[in-house]
């Protein structure tokens, strides 16, 4: 059946799967840039999402989409830095964002978020199938053409075809699954069971829209407040040893909330207002991003520990990243290969950063400035700034400093552009 008959052509320039934060960001900036796009998502936003607290780096692709004043506008609560019981003898130490020109990020419903920048994509032309299931893709001699989808509660499967697919499914991993092999960090295989609380107290003072981070021995909770009297609670761990002794993960949440300081008191008068809910493995890096006619971008090609929030901010500025490569790769296809390569190594690189940086702090026997010492030693190395600023600059997102965020392929373009010298 073909697809024209709901107003969708059936080819574009970009086919892009899953419409979440990495693929809206994809498909909304490609389509700015005046670009026939078609995202696929197998869900009818709003949806639900875990992931509710941001960094400011998120900003920056925000502020391509057109979104940050509309984030406020939403009533989205800022948020202006953390709180964290960590490290030796669990003391409470906290961070703000550095000043500049966003020294705050969100918290958010991501059902909310998410469902805002994928309106976003639309209204810059992106064309949006909701309710859309990618089966598989489309090949021909060895690349990846297009994708067969199914709409729900309707009969046979539709083709769509593209000169590049993105696989923005995230955990999901549509075309990953298919056409990578993936590497789990066995350092980070934990297990996080989480709920939410209403009618709960805030942290005080100048940490009160905060992100509460409190270790224990076994693992750690998140504390997030999503509006005044709302906040969601998780408690991560290792897989390995959760529920030793037959203890259920919600029996292990309880039980462990008992054991915490600043939580328990931020619990007191609360009430749980939601069941809970469970996600494991969370690390895992796929061993290729890219391959003949298709790339992966966000969660589907990896995917980092949340202990600092990043993965909502890594998959929209990847997606932004992605954006500015696929629309020279279109421009020029002949550097599609070598481009889609240059991203795929900053790519790597920069998760591979983030999680040594979040390995090395999971060892909780350090003082505070151990941590800010880590951070340095990674973004600044001659010492320019502060160790607490750096700290704090890596965590936001911001040091702006790797190769992900610049990416020249101006050389490619020349090589491909000089005009051929015939002989007389």
């Amino acid at each position: 059946m073909s697809s024209s008959i709901f107003g969708i052509s059936a080819e574009y320039d970009v086919i892009v799967i899953g419409g979440g934060p990495a693929g809206a960001t994809t498909a909304g900036l490609l389509a700015k840039r005046g670009h026939r796009v078609l995202v696929l998502d197998r869900e009818r936003f709003p949806r639900y999402h875990v992931g509710e607290s941001l960094i400011p780096a998120f900003m920056r692709p925000m502020e391509e989409m057109g979104l940050t004043e509309r984030m406020d506008e939403r009533g989205f609560e800022r948020k202006y830095g953390g709180s964290l019981v960590w490290g030796n003898n669990q003391v409470p130490w906290k961070f703000g964002f550095l000043k500049g020109k966003y020294p705050y990020a969100f918290h958010t419903r991501r059902a909310d978020l998410d469902a805002m920048i994928l309106d976003r994509a639309r209204e810059l032309g992106a064309h949006i199938i909701e309710d859309a299931t990618v089966k598989e893709p489309i090949e021909e001699n060895g690349r990846v053409v297009g994708v067969r989808y199914a709409l729900r509660g309707m009969d046979g499967v539709r083709e769509v075809r593209a000169g590049l697919v993105v696989d923005a499914s995230g955990q999901a991993r549509v075309l990953s699954r298919r056409f990578t092999d993936v590497k789990w960090h066995e350092e980070l295989r934990n297990v996080a069971v989480w709920t939410y609380y209403d009618n709960c107290e805030r942290l005080e003072g100048d940490e009160y829209t905060n992100i509460l981070i409190e270790g224990l021995d076994e693992g750690w909770f998140w504390a997030i407040p999503i509006d005044k009297g709302t906040i969601s609670v998780g408690y991560v761990t290792r897989s390995a040893t959760a529920g030793e002794g037959g203890q259920s993960l919600e029996d292990l949440f309880h039980s462990e909330v008992g054991r915490t300081t600043k939580l328990k008191h931020m619990l007191r008068n609360g009430r749980q207002s939601a069941g809970f809910r469970t996600a494991r493995d969370w690390s895992y890096h796929s061993d290729r991003f890219y391959g003949d006619g298709w790339v992966l971008v966000g969660d589907s090609a990896a995917f980092v520990d949340p202990l600092f929030s990043t993965g909502v901010a890594l998959a929209s500025l990847a997606g932004s990243t992605l954006a500015q490569i696929v629309d020279q790769i279109i421009k020029h296809p002949e550097i599609e290969t070598k481009a889609l390569d240059r991203y795929a190594t900053a790519y790597s690189g920069f998760f591979d950063e983030i999680r040594e940086f979040v390995e090395r702090f999971y060892d909780r026997t350090k003082y505070k400035e151990f941590y800010h010492s880590l951070a340095q030693e990674m973004i600044d190395p001659e010492h320019e700034r502060k160790p607490a600023d750096d700290f704090v600059t890596l965590i936001s997102g911001l040091s702006g400093n790797h190769p992900m965020f610049h990416i020249g392929l101006d050389d490619l373009i020349a090589d491909v552009s000089q005009p051929e010298i015939t002989k007389s």
